[in-house]
């Protein structure tokens, strides 16, 4: 008999005896609407780049099946717009590039953005990224984890919902091979504070700050926390055992 994977959609989280229960989560889903060009982009390609909702639920599920080979595996959480995924996938051909994002507008814009770019080693999955790291990445089976400007919730009853704490980063840690890079990037003071305290109290991790990743295209979020006067924050962590 197979073992049935817990469901993949926060909204149908279940408890142990069955019942649905409300999760704390480190986004929230925006609009769907798409434009005319968000659209097309949609029509275009999501046949080919996009994982359904649901896929993950088959007990028989496999990335390298979407891929459509085996090869390392990187993983963005919150991939936005796909200003970042686009060039950095493109830059690594030999690599497949999971990019999780919430709001599908934004994974629209990917979709136009990497095929643009020539970068069909990206596939898109809107899947809570915890849950997908958790039950779909084998333990040592990420070459790198990217996170660059995840939501800051920066309202202080908010704070619980944002994505670094401790148990996430035992999770992360526990998914990057010996020697794989966790790279980080906020524009928030006190969530940049936050992140150092977290990964530095991480046992299998080390390192910090670093000077801004050259590789990394400067994105509209990375753009709005400049206007607005905020200092970004690079990081990067790597897995020592």
């Amino acid at each position: 008999m197979v073992e049935r994977v817990p469901p993949a959609r926060p909204h149908h989280k279940l408890t142990a005896d069955g019942r649905r229960m409300r999760e704390v989560l480190s986004y929230s889903r925006r609009g769907n609407r798409f434009t005319p060009s968000q659209a097309a982009a949609w029509e275009a390609h999501h046949d080919g780049w996009v994982i359904p909702d649901e896929a993950v639920d088959d007990p028989a599920f496999s990335l390298p099946r979407w891929f459509g080979r085996t090869a390392p595996l990187i993983v963005e959480i919150g991939s936005g717009v796909g200003e970042a995924t686009a060039v950095l996938a493109a830059a690594r051909p030999s690599y497949d590039v999971l990019a999780l994002e919430v709001w599908r507008p934004g994974v629209a814009d990917t979709l136009w953005r990497v095929a643009e770019a020539g970068a069909d080693n990206v596939r898109l999955m809107s899947v809570d990224a915890v849950w997908s790291l958790e039950h779909l990445v084998e333990p040592g089976g990420l070459a790198e984890l990217w996170t660059f400007f995840p939501d800051p919730w920066p309202k202080t009853r908010h704070r619980k919902r944002r994505l670094v704490d401790p148990a996430f980063a035992s999770l992360a840690a526990s998914r990057l091979a010996p020697g794989a890079t966790w790279r980080l990037a906020t524009d928030w003071a006190d969530y940049a504070d936050q992140m150092r305290a977290v990964l530095d109290a991480e046992p299998a991790l080390d390192g910090g700050p670093v000077p801004r990743w050259s590789e990394r295209p400067v994105t509209r979020f990375e753009r709005k926390g400049i206007e607005a006067g905020r200092e970004i924050s690079d990081f990067a962590y790597v897995r020592t055992a």
